[in-house]
């Protein structure tokens, strides 16, 4: 009888807004032990999902999956990149970016019952500077509330919006000189988005025609966001709409090159991840197998 396939469950406690749910028990509910056999493992440091998903893979899990928001996602990704493991997620975040693009059911028993039989598929992977991403990269305003958030002291949508709309009143954006294509394009710098996929979380869809097999990322530049434009771009976001809008301009590529006159934040998968002046975002394709 051929041994059953592994899953490896790694939660990080920290992540989300609803943090009373008890997830081991609701894995060995849900899970059907007769097709799978599992594994939980917990994150204790910022970093640690990485080290656990390229262990577990190197031991031979067929599957490991990020439960968690989207950095964890981008942790478990990153350890799982050049292995034969594919991912899943289990979403417990304040935006599941990536798992609402897979179209991974948000509420956890349903998402632990597929995980018992998921289909598995490959996903291209965006790198800037040299660090993956799976769903969506920035610069401008969008990395700077990412910084903002991250030290606002409670999660989830409406936190998101209440900073951003605090940081809308003074936030300036920055010259930049943009390659792509075979172009160049000399601009400023509201919001430069870089999207694997389609949206940041929360049903926020920053590029709707992303496709994560096209190997291709989606780049939507905004060079300015007066209130007019930036009623029309908040409507975008929620309606889907903000190509057709003409509140963004929109490029398709596999390698974009970004200058900048002064350093600009940016950041990954939803994290602040510093600051720069020099950008190089490129395209793997195909680069990570999911489970979902």
């Amino acid at each position: 009888m051929p041994a059953k396939p592994r899953i490896c469950f790694i939660l990080n406690p920290a992540s989300g807004t609803n943090r009373a749910q008890d997830v081991p028990a609701l894995i060995e509910q849900h899970l059907d032990h007769s097709a799978v056999d599992h594994a939980l493992r917990l994150t204790a440091y910022a970093g640690h999902a990485e080290e656990i998903a390229r262990t577990a893979a190197a031991e031979g899990f067929r599957t490991v999956v990020a439960v968690g928001g989207d950095g964890t996602v981008n942790e478990v990704g990153r350890g799982l990149l050049g292995t034969n493991a594919a991912m899943g997620i289990l979403p417990r975040g304040s935006g599941n970016g990536l798992a609402r693009h897979l179209e991974v059911p948000l509420a956890l028993p349903a998402a632990i019952r597929r995980m018992s039989q998921p289909e598995f598929q490959r996903m291209d992977v965006g790198r800037i500077n040299g660090r993956p991403f799976f769903c969506t990269a920035g610069l401008g305003f969008d990395a700077h509330v990412s910084k903002c958030f991250a030290t606002a002291g409670t999660r989830g949508l409406g936190t998101y919006v209440r900073v951003a709309l605090r940081e809308y009143r003074t936030f300036q954006p920055k010259p930049i000189t943009v390659t792509l294509n075979n172009r160049t394009l000399t601009t400023d710098c509201y919001v430069l988005a870089f999207a694997n996929a389609g949206q940041y979380g929360n049903n926020a869809y920053i590029a709707p025609r992303a496709d994560i097999r096209d190997g291709l990322l989606d780049v939507c530049l905004i060079d300015a966001l007066p209130l007019r434009r930036a009623v029309r771009v908040a409507l975008g976001l929620a309606l889907g709409d903000l190509p057709q809008s003409g509140a963004a301009v929109y490029h398709t590529s596999r390698h974009v090159l970004v200058e900048a006159v002064a350093p600009i934040g940016f950041h990954v998968d939803g994290d602040y991840a510093g600051e720069a002046t020099s950008f190089e975002i490129e395209l793997l394709p195909l680069a990570l197998e999911v489970a979902v």
